[in-house]
């Protein structure tokens, strides 16, 4: 799971206490229906952006137990390694995801969409961890695999299409086995930890 993170937003005043900050034109509706960003503001790079998920799945959570295909012929099992190490390799996928959104997108207004978008996102796999998804705690492995194609030859970021949409997530899904889930205690111990996780969170 990627490592969560916060975001700010700052309102500019004017000297007079008006809201300098312009305000641009949409067709979305309110919070829960369908939110189209195709061409969202008149800006090009959005077009598309409807088709990764959909214009009423916009941060996955449609993806349920149903979309899932395991691969049963693929057994994993979770073995655990420091918390340290687990730790500075989740800061590696943020740094990555903010590497991406920076250097890849040039469009401000792009740029906080398509992190709004994956920042919600991972609130699904949140669920899976609690067991209230109905969903197995695995990850697909095929989209995983594409890890590897970051990058060009030089260092730089790769621009090839890896030829997927969110539609495709689950397919090839694996849930490793070997953790230590108990159905009479872990629903109340993992809800304290979450609790006390979240307790943590310095709101911004």
């Amino acid at each position: 799971m990627f490592a969560k993170l916060a975001t700010a937003l700052i309102v500019a005043l004017s000297a007079f206490g008006v809201s300098a900050a312009p305000t641009i034109s949409n067709n979305l509706v309110a919070r829960g229906g369908s939110h189209s960003f195709d061409n969202y503001g008149g800006i090009s790079s959005f077009g598309g952006f409807d088709n990764f998920y959909g214009s009423d799945n916009f941060d996955n959570s449609e993806f349920s137990e149903s979309s899932i295909t395991v691969v049963k012929e693929k057994e994993v099992v979770c073995h655990s390694e420091s918390v340290v190490i687990i730790q500075q390799r989740l800061l590696v996928l943020q740094e990555m995801a903010k590497r991406i959104i920076s250097e890849q997108i040039c469009e401000v207004e792009t740029q906080t969409v398509v992190f709004e978008q994956f920042h919600s996102s991972l609130h699904g796999f949140s669920r899976d961890l609690r067991r209230f998804s109905g969903r197995g705690v695995g990850y697909d492995s095929s989209i995983a695999s594409h890890f590897s194609s970051f990058y060009n030859s030089d260092g730089s970021l790769s621009n090839s299409d890896f030829g997927f949409s969110g539609h495709n997530l689950g397919s090839s899904y694996v849930v490793p086995s070997g953790n230590n889930w108990d159905n009479s205690r872990s629903f109340t111990s993992v809800g304290n930890a979450y609790k006390s996780a979240r307790s943590a969170v310095t709101k911004f």
